[in-house]
Parts: C-alpha cells; sequence; structure tokens
C-alpha cells in the first residue's frame, strides 16, 4: 500500500512539475509577442478645375389681366431664349420651368387700426436653367445678362454653380493618396522606434471635403461641398492602425 501511495505521489509531482514548465515555456514564447500598434493619418489633397456650370435666373411680368400677364412673360421668355441662343447658349442646355402664378395685394391700414387690402395684379414669373460643360463661355454669359434689361425684361440672375463629373474617380485616386501617406508615416515611426510594421489591422477613411482654392472655408463633420467656386481643392484623410513586430 505505502508502495502505491509513493508511486501515486511521484506522478502527481510530475504532472505538476510539466503543467509548470509547459505554463513557463508558453509565457517566454509570448514574452516577445506585444499587443502594440501603430495608428496613422495620412491625407490626400487635389487641386481640380470645375468642368460643368450650372446658371440659373428668373424673369417676371406683372398685369392686372392674367391673360395679358400670360402673353407678356410667353414675350420675355422668347426674348430669353432668343438673346441666350444669340450669344452662344445651345438649345439643348437650356431648360424653362413652368410659370409661377400669384395675386398680389397692395394691404393698408384704416384709423382704428382695421387692415384692407386691395387687388394689384397678377405676378407670373418663370426660370431658366442653363447646364453646361462649357464653363468658362457660360460663365461669361452669366455677366452679360443685365443687358435684358435693355428689351424691358425683369430678369434676375443667379451666381453660377459649378460641379466636378469625375468626382468618383478623383476620389479613388485620393484614398490611395491618403493609404499611401498613412503606410509612410507608420513605418517611419516604426523604424524611429527600432521595430517592425506588421499586419493591417483597421482601415478608416475620412470625411471627403471639397473647398474653393485659397479659401478660408471652414470644414464640415458632414463634408463640405463647395460649388460657388470654379477652382476647387478637395482633401480626404485615411486612418490606418498596424500592428508592430
Amino acid at each position: 500500500m505505502m508502495n502505491i501511495k509513493k508511486h501515486l505521489n511521484t506522478i502527481i509531482f510530475s504532472v505538476a512539475g510539466l503543467i509548470a514548465v509547459m505554463i513557463l515555456s508558453h509565457t517566454y514564447s509570448k514574452r516577445n509577442q506585444t499587443n502594440y500598434s501603430i495608428s496613422v493619418t495620412g491625407s490626400g489633397t487635389k487641386d481640380f478645375t470645375s468642368d460643368l456650370i450650372v446658371w440659373r435666373g428668373s424673369f417676371t411680368n406683372k398685369s392686372f389681366n392674367l391673360k395679358q400677364a400670360y402673353y407678356n412673360i410667353k414675350s420675355d421668355k422668347d426674348r430669353v431664349r432668343k438673346f441666350l441662343l444669340a450669344k452662344g447658349v445651345e438649345a439643348k442646355e437650356m431648360r424653362f420651368s413652368a410659370v409661377n402664378i400669384s395675386k398680389d395685394y397692395d394691404y393698408t391700414y384704416d384709423e382704428n387700426g382695421n387692415q384692407h387690402s386691395q387687388f394689384s395684379g397678377y405676378s407670373l414669373s418663370q426660370d431658366v436653367e442653363i447646364e453646361s460643360k462649357r464653363v468658362d463661355e457660360i460663365e461669361s454669359i452669366s455677366r452679360e445678362i443685365t443687358d435684358l434689361i435693355n428689351f424691358g425684361v425683369e430678369f434676375y440672375s443667379n451666381d453660377p454653380a459649378y460641379y466636378y463629373t469625375k468626382l468618383a474617380s478623383l476620389k479613388i485616386e485620393m484614398i490611395a493618396e491618403a493609404t499611401k501617406d498613412a503606410r509612410s508615416r507608420a513605418e517611419k515611426i516604426a523604424e524611429n522606434a527600432d521595430a517592425q510594421l506588421g499586419y493591417l489591422k483597421d482601415a478608416q477613411m475620412g470625411v471627403f471635403q471639397i473647398t474653393g482654392q485659397n479659401s478660408n472655408e471652414d470644414y464640415s463633420w458632414g463634408g463640405a461641398f463647395n460649388t460657388g467656386s470654379k477652382m476647387k481643392t478637395a482633401t480626404i484623410s485615411m486612418k490606418l492602425n498596424f500592428s508592430v513586430r
């Protein structure tokens, strides 16, 4: 019985020793494997020129007689159309909206403070929109539109809006640039820390921003999208998280 008990104790101590050796071995092997990582943010910036212009304007006419007012606004539309065609705008680049009709009233107050209204006529208006890839030409025409006043047209012009039709490909190009920039930063950090850059653990794309070139526009959390400048600057950031060996 004593021999069996002694033999059993030997086995228990041997197993315990083996487990201890395994734990020490595992700890030693993990000693140089850390959870350290490097997080960096890279950026991509690109200046570009808008290749699409959208210019809007409106004209109005007023008359006590609705039929006369409609005739007048139709005549104004013909004048606007002929003017734009003469300036070089193509017919396919023009879009006229439906005519908007409203009744106007003059309001007065009597000595008792009661309000009185008096019909002052029908006011009709119509919008015109020009969309073209001939940015410089349409931009120049927009500055000459006030000449329509000489033809008796009450025309109101908005500032042109500028867009870029190749934005999708530009964004992909900038993401690649920002990613390359971020990796270069991470490699430099690892080199200076006498370490090696490991695998990419995570990547997050920042907000795509478009601002006017050389402007003081603020970036927006949702992304700025400038349409008032023909010359623009696009920026994007990429945040990368690398393991370290």
